[in-house]
């Protein structure tokens, strides 16, 4: 060990050392993030704080990327993968904590979600959807793509926006494909998202009764971060379904202010109608009102027309 501390020392009287620490210690004091961090923090740290702790600060300050600038989770350049750098205080001393970036994160609220959820069915090309690829051919769906990258933006920027888009029209217009657009838009930007095809959804619980795994799975739909329920209404529903399904995921994300985005080929008024009437023949008007006040308070109605492209 003797040895080992000898040559520190002789290392660390050269001049050559002297001059890299010198010039490490400019390029710490002019980082703006680490200038931020030792002003927000002063009154904590100890005197000798910011000495001591130059190697975590240098470490910090050329982390190989920003995780703002991060091309995806699977280029991501830093030492852990999937894990960002923070400058914390300890006993007022500076120290460095990882922890997962905002693209790890929504990796894994998706990841988790889909090992409960096996009802997503969504095709391929709604998967892979842009919205440079999203047909303009019509004022509406021009209206319907403008709204969609405003509430992108505003989910991104304001952490309480908590309105979706309820998005209706005839088959073939391009409903699902626009939320698909939307939900790959915001994974672009750290933003986890969940798309339901919402009938296929409904068999799935209805299945899980027996394997009692209907809780846990309606429990991690209900608090996804953003959830997008494609074709809803398309369903012959029961009471059973509305009521114990759709109704408990609806109220919790009201209650809770959760994005949630609905496709439909009915407006608010069909939907409410169609809810009315379950599989028995039933009629429950205020029931189904209840449901359409939770779907009316989380998102904003927005029509599509134009021609089906499903059949050109």
């Amino acid at each position: 060990m003797d040895p080992i501390n000898r040559t520190i020392r002789r290392l660390s009287g050269s001049d050559q050392f002297q001059q890299r620490y010198e010039m490490m210690k400019k390029e710490i004091a002019a980082n703006p993030e680490v200038q931020h961090f030792l002003q927000q923090n002063e009154e904590n740290l100890s005197p000798n704080a910011a000495d001591q702790g130059m190697i975590k600060l240098y470490e910090y300050m050329n982390r190989s990327v920003k995780c703002a600038d991060c091309p995806s989770l699977g280029e991501c350049k830093n030492t852990m993968q999937g894990y960002e750098p923070k400058l914390i205080i300890q006993n007022g001393f500076i120290d460095l904590q990882y922890a997962p970036c905002p693209r790890q994160l929504a990796a894994r609220e998706q990841k988790e979600t889909e090992k409960l959820i096996q009802s997503m069915y969504v095709p391929k090309d709604v998967l892979k959807a842009t919205f440079d690829q999203v047909d303009i051919d019509s004022p509406s769906r021009m209206k319907a793509l403008q709204m969609a990258e405003d509430l992108v933006k505003r989910l991104t920027e304001d952490p309480e926006h908590y309105k979706g888009l309820y998005l209706y029209g005839q088959f073939g217009v391009g409903k699902s494909y626009l939320l698909g657009a939307i939900a790959n838009e915001l994974k672009n930007k750290n933003k986890a998202s969940f798309i339901l095809y919402f009938p296929e959804f409904l068999k799935e619980m209805k299945q899980s009764l027996g394997d009692q795994s209907f809780a846990g799975k309606v429990d991690a739909v209900k608090k996804a971060s953003i959830l997008m329920l494609d074709d809803i209404g398309a369903e012959s529903i029961s009471s059973w379904a509305r009521d114990e399904v759709l109704g408990t995921i609806l109220q919790y994300r009201m209650a809770e202010g959760l994005p949630t985005f609905f496709t439909s080929n009915f407006d608010y008024e069909g939907l409410e109608h169609h809810l009315t009437f379950s599989q028995r023949g039933e009629e429950e008007p205020v029931k189904a009102a209840r449901i359409m006040e939770r779907i009316k308070f989380l998102s904003i109605p927005v029509e599509m027309k134009g021609k089906n492209k499903r059949n050109s």
